[in-house]
């Protein structure tokens, strides 16, 4: 298990490291310039605002420089965009309500996708399993943004129970965290009804039946428990969902998130902001996809490293 943590470790290290440049070098390579865009300032002014964010200096010294004081000191950098904020106060700000707004969306995935996955293993040809079936079809076709459209007519608009936009409250996350979990729902409920469909058809849970134990326990505690390291390893792609889609999620409802800030950050070329919002996410997801590992491992310790 330690030599597995160390080879672990360096490998996140190393994907760390090049997604880090690859975004530097990508976002540099944008036409344009960020103090341009929609602004009338004379030449000798831009020269002073690149010179004050070091933006002058040549490509691999600005590089340098930022790979320096990310993993020595911290440092994300200013903002070009807000310029009296620094991107690490910006994202101290939006991080935690990116993810409360992800952390419940996933477990409404998790929670919706096993149950209709289940349903619709266990009865195919039936109404439930048809309707269950039915969902995943839809659920993994429509854009959130349509579903989003749908909700807020029927209950904020229509019905008046929920809010329809902006966070000042625990009920304001309602909406946008069942609009982000309507996909990886669908997709969960997929993986399991398949998983589920085939470990229910093996001879070990036949015998078990014919052995007289209870058909629910059964069920849940062999037919379940076996299928869960199909579903355990898409759990860090539904992870990646749940994160790119946030962005536009949280631009529909108006949440405080990081989507606000990398969407408009990107539109006025902040690389410094974007760089940022590329820097937190990819450490969140690199720490699911190791947590996801360790999970497939203590299920099923056969499972390859």
């Amino acid at each position: 298990m330690i030599s597995y943590l160390s080879k672990k470790f360096i490998s996140i290290l190393l994907t760390f490291f090049l997604l880090v440049s690859a975004s530097f070098f990508m976002l540099r390579s944008l036409p344009g310039n960020p103090f341009e865009e929609g602004k009338r300032l004379s030449p000798a002014i831009i020269l002073k605002l690149e010179k004050k964010y070091g933006l002058d200096k040549p490509l691999a010294q600005q590089y340098c420089s930022y790979i320096k004081n990310l993993l020595l000191k911290g440092d994300l950098g200013p903002s070009l965009k807000y310029p009296d904020r620094d991107v690490g106060d910006i994202l101290a700000d939006a991080v935690p309500v990116s993810l409360l707004l992800g952390f419940f969306a996933f477990v409404i995935a998790i929670l919706v996708g096993l149950s209709l996955g289940t349903v619709a293993a266990l009865s195919p040809n039936r109404l439930p399993g048809r309707l269950a079936s039915a969902f995943s079809s839809l659920g993994m076709s429509m854009p959130s943004f349509v579903f989003a459209g749908i909700l807020i007519y029927v209950f904020a608009l229509s019905l008046g129970w929920l809010p329809v936009a902006l966070l000042e409250g625990p009920e304001y996350f309602i909406l946008p965290a069942l609009t982000l979990a309507v996909a990886p729902s669908a997709y969960i409920a997929r993986i399991t009804r398949s998983s589920m469909l085939e470990t229910l058809a093996k001879q070990h849970i036949k015998t078990a039946l014919a052995k007289g134990l209870s058909y629910w326990d059964v069920v849940i505690g062999h037919g379940l428990r076996n299928s869960l390291v199909p579903i355990v390893t898409v759990l860090g792609p539904i992870a990646a969902i749940l994160i790119t889609g946030s962005f536009v999620v949280e631009y529909i409802f108006a949440l405080p998130g990081m989507g606000k800030y990398f969407v408009t950050a990107f539109t006025n070329r902040d690389y410094f902001l974007v760089s940022g919002v590329i820097v937190v996410f990819s450490i969140v997801l690199l720490i699911i996809n190791t947590i996801v590992d360790l999970l497939i491992r203590y299920l099923n310790p056969k499972a390859s490293s």
